[in-house]
């Protein structure tokens, strides 16, 4: 660290004053940026300006004090910093390890398109983001013909799976193939807007670096983990 020599007094007593364009004292580099770095180098420049303070105008106690607080507020922060870093990586992999076990399990996640096979059809569902007096669900086929329509009745908000033997309005059991589902709903009070969800098996967990996992359903698409509206 550098200095100058200034006379005070009539004695004409000499004292050396510190020069502020430098951070290194007894010729070692104080140029770190974390909070143990720079609450030595606080330190180390504090002792040098006590040693070299004017004794007719010391360092005033109350501004050493707060310049103290304040190097102490923030090694403070950069230990949480460092303490919640550490909690939310342990989090993610837990989440992850946790995502594996879904693995051969039957979901629900958004999607419109149903599948029928020798009088079975894929799981499906709904998710109503209010209550609803009634909910209805169109079953179309191909052609975008209607062929039957589900009354749910009255239902409370969330996630809903449907239960439903795939027949026709006649009660005939609706032919091999891909059929699409869509749905309404009747608010109590206001509207309540229903997203149609259908059933995949997941066949994989793909982490991701933002911690929350994709997983690979059965019907090739891949969604995010945070996606998925309920597990069967």
């Amino acid at each position: 660290m550098t200095s100058s020599s200034t006379t005070i007094g009539s004695s004409g007593t000499t004292v050396s004053t510190l020069s502020t364009d430098t951070m290194s004292t007894n010729g070692t580099s104080t140029t770190g940026t974390s909070a143990s770095d720079l609450q030595a180098t606080f330190l180390k420049l504090l002792v040098t300006q006590l040693q070299n303070q004017d004794p007719t105008s010391p360092v005033d106690s109350s501004q050493m004090t707060t310049q103290l607080a304040q190097i102490n507020t923030v090694s403070g922060i950069s230990q949480l910093n460092t303490t919640l870093t550490s909690l939310a990586s342990q989090l993610t992999a837990e989440q992850q390890t946790q995502s594996a076990n879904l693995v051969g399990s039957t979901v629900l996640t958004p999607g419109s398109s149903v599948t029928v096979s020798n009088g079975a059809i894929t799981p499906f569902g709904v998710t109503l983001t209010g209550a609803a007096s009634d909910v209805q669900v169109s079953v179309k086929n191909s052609a975008g013909q209607v062929v039957n329509t589900i009354d749910l009745g009255k239902e409370s908000a969330g996630t809903v799976p449907v239960n439903w033997t795939p027949v026709d309005a006649s009660g005939n059991t609706l032919a091999n193939g891909t059929y699409t589902i869509s749905a309404t709903a009747t608010g109590t009070g206001t509207s309540a807007a229903p997203t149609t969800l259908t059933g995949a098996t997941v066949q994989g967990v793909m982490p991701q670096s933002s911690g929350s996992p994709n997983v690979l359903l059965s019907n090739g698409s891949t969604i995010n983990l945070s996606s998925v509206a309920a597990i069967l």
